[in-house]
């Protein structure tokens, strides 16, 4: 349409300087004019496209998801259409708007991949098309289809992934190492013939004297005990590590640190606190790794400071029973006036393990060369940062204290074999 009046008004001009094509400039533009209204006519006349989303039951966060949508054609004729489906602003696809032909009285199928960069309840509403007429001369607009709603969810592919390799055994390849320790973490669960390679300690003396034979006890790893993952929500949390935020790492974490506890025979239990102050009493069993997907998929970070005093008093009342705590931040040099005795509170009853997120970007620019002032610059500071962190974790381990200090990428592992390393030396 636009080329079409471009050309008429090319004409005019002409008309204009020459009037020997006025005639041709006012036969032209009855022609198109005719064209465009008959063209207009046929494209309202006809039945509009309609269209059927396919959403996933789930979405993960920062994983690429395919999304199917289904487009019927009516009409006796083929058409063409554009159309650019209703995502919400947290889910972003590249291979939108899409263009194509739709089969007369048929459908075409068009599959499309989307990433969701923002964790919770997301809404698609309808589906914006716009189908071009007869002659190409109009596209008319309007939208079709339903909306829906789906739920992003923290990247649980760790857990996927070790729930595969657990199937053969192969945790190592994770980083998870399960170190065989004799400690106090085994209970009892049975007796049995002495084998070769029992330990003296493990023979029933009794049971050998009333049976003639040597007799052993047989022991497994402590069950039922309890971990209670303590998340800070707070501004710390906020930074962006990649193309996520620090929070976002700890949650793919805990989902990881979650499954492996909860296959152990261990209760989980999950308690918030920096503006977003949520708890989810222990559960226990594989079945429970749902309800707590569901209650950590909405978790938001906000800019309020965290207060770590009102967070241990809190975790005081609701957690009677000795747990391991497991307290999710980002440590600060500045932390080391008020964090330290919330942790002496907890440690009264629990056994607490602090987990810090290093930044990669400090650790990435460290490792860069040294070309300019400002390099020099960040250098002395980024190294003073980090010894000052340093002996703080120093600090928080002398008062008994075990800690973590990792970036992102080596957070489940290291956090999964903390725990397994505890329940081998029946630390809790």
């Amino acid at each position: 349409m636009l080329a079409l009046a471009g050309a008429w008004f090319g004409l005019g001009v002409l008309a204009a300087v020459w009037p020997r094509f006025l005639l041709q400039w006012q036969i032209l533009g009855a022609v198109l004019a005719t064209a465009a209204l008959l063209d207009a006519l046929v494209v309202l006349l006809r039945k509009k496209i309609t269209a059927d989303r396919a959403l996933p039951g789930r979405l993960a966060l920062g994983v690429i998801h395919e999304i199917a949508l289904t487009l019927h054609n009516p009409n006796s004729a083929a058409m063409t259409v554009e159309f650019f489906d209703g995502l919400p602003e947290t889910v972003a696809s590249d291979q939108l708007p899409w263009r194509g032909s739709v089969p007369a009285g048929g459908f075409t199928q068009v599959n499309y991949l989307a990433t969701p960069f923002q964790r919770g309840p997301v809404g698609f509403t309808q589906c914006h098309i716009r189908q071009d007429s007869l002659l190409g001369l109009w596209q008319r607009g309007y939208r079709a289809g339903a909306g829906g709603t789906v739920k992003v969810y923290p990247n649980y592919e760790p857990v996927v992934r070790y729930t595969l390799l657990a199937m053969s055994n192969r945790e190592s390849q994770m980083g998870i190492i399960a170190k065989n320790r004799a400690g106090q973490s085994r209970e009892f669960h049975q007796l049995r013939e002495y084998m070769d390679g029992d330990i003296l300690s493990q023979v029933d003396w009794k049971a050998t004297a009333r049976r003639g034979q040597l007799v052993s006890r047989e022991y497994r790893e402590q069950r039922d005990q309890t971990l209670i993952l303590l998340l800070d929500c707070g501004r710390r949390m906020r930074a962006l590590d990649g193309d996520l935020p620090q929070f976002d790492h700890c949650l793919n974490a805990t989902l990881l640190l979650s499954y492996i506890a909860l296959r152990q025979g261990d209760q989980v239990g999950v308690m918030s606190f920096g503006g977003t102050n949520r708890w989810l009493p222990p559960l226990k069993g594989q079945h429970s790794m749902s309800a707590l997907l569901n209650h950590l998929y909405d978790y938001e970070i906000t800019p309020e400071p965290s207060d770590f005093s009102e967070a241990a008093e809190r975790l005081m009342s609701r957690q009677r029973r000795r747990a391991l705590v497991v307290l999710l931040t980002n440590l600060r040099t500045e932390d080391s006036a008020h964090l330290l005795p919330p942790i002496q509170l907890l440690r009264r009853r629990h056994l607490v393990v602090v987990a810090s997120l290093r930044e990669r970007q400090v650790i990435e620019r460290l490792a860069g060369p040294v070309t300019r002032f400002d390099d020099a610059l960040f250098h002395a500071a980024a190294h003073g940062y980090l010894e000052e962190r340093g002996q703080f974790l120093e600090t928080l381990r002398d008062h008994g204290v075990l800690t973590l200090d990792e970036t992102a990428a080596g957070l489940p592992a290291a956090l999964a074999n903390a725990y397994l390393d505890i329940k081998k030396r029946g630390a809790l």
